[in-house]
């Protein structure tokens, strides 16, 4: 069984794919633990429809998608915020392909994608829920600090130096 990761335009069906299950996680999720219900259709697809990804696309950013098999299987983006500075988002695995070292690979060639934009420092917010995530980017090398951004669902913000 092999990964294989490459990048893809944002509106492509597989990252339309990936965007709505990876959003619909993180959504459920969060309304679950909250408020005991998952999140409401209209909800769902208004947001779905509202973030589209297209900062994810060059020149000041990319999509990298991963494959296990050739299929489909997760998604990581970055974009430029400033001339150094590149953000990741989208880090997402479908939940059977978890656990094989896929989301190592994912953000490798996040980073590699940021550093090809002229990157030197990548940053991220995440929730405090997703615990995975935190103990991933630790793994990883990145580096809790202190918030760089007012989003009301971040909890924890991280930095790493792409030198």
């Amino acid at each position: 069984m092999t990964w294989t990761l490459a990048p893809e335009p944002f509106d492509s069906p597989v990252a339309a794919a990936l965007w709505r299950a990876y959003y619909t996680e993180v959504s459920d999720r969060w309304y679950l633990l909250h408020e005991g219900h998952r999140t409401g259709s209209a909800e769902l697809e208004r947001e779905i429809a509202a973030h589209t990804g297209s900062e994810l696309s060059p020149p000041k950013g990319q999509l990298v998608v991963a494959r296990y098999d050739g299929e489909p299987a997760g998604s990581a983006g970055v974009r430029l915020l400033d001339a150094a500075t590149a953000e990741l988002t989208r880090v997402f695995l479908y939940e059977g392909r978890r656990g094989r070292g896929g989301a190592r690979l994912l953000v490798g060639a996040a980073e590699d994608a940021a550093r090809a934009l002229g990157a030197t420092r990548l940053i991220l917010d995440t929730r405090s829920d997703l615990v995975e995530a935190r103990a991933l980017y630790s793994r990883l090398g990145y580096t809790e600090t202190e918030p760089h951004n007012d989003d009301p669902y971040a909890g924890h913000w991280f930095t790493k130096d792409l030198r």
